[in-house]
């Protein structure tokens, strides 16, 4: 399947992503609630100069209704990138298939999944473009 590059500014949105989820697991290191590492993320997302917004409804559409609730990602970067942020021992591939769930439903097209309860950042970090 081919799919359309992602433009100069979620690239750059992607660049400012990976490097505060790295600036977070450096601080903070492995071990936290996933509530503190969001916390940290937007944060060191804001100082990047990004909008963030956290614990966002995903309405879902079915038999030509809006139904608003069920559905949250957890942090929405500039309108764009959509990042779902973990702090646990081994990832679950039910995970992987919400994030691409959220993506399709959001009509985005990338998103990040990243645990940070792992010794390396780099092996908790995954990059899924749709």
């Amino acid at each position: 399947m081919k799919y359309e590059l992602l433009s100069n500014k979620e690239e750059d949105i992607a660049r400012k992503i990976v490097d505060a989820a790295y600036t977070v697991h450096r601080t903070l290191g492995p071990g936290l609630l996933e509530k503190v590492y969001e916390i940290c993320f937007c944060h060191e997302l804001s100082k990047r100069g990004l909008s963030t917004e956290r614990q966002v409804n995903i309405p879902i559409v079915y038999d030509e209704m809006i139904f608003n609730e069920g559905l949250r990602l957890d942090v929405l970067v500039e309108k764009l990138v959509i990042c779902e942020l973990k702090a646990i021992d081994t990832i679950n591939p039910v995970w992987e298939a919400q994030l691409l769930s959220h993506l399709k439903l959001t009509g985005k097209r990338l998103g990040f999944l990243i645990n940070f309860n792992v010794p390396r950042i780099k092996d908790g970090i995954l990059r899924k473009i749709i």
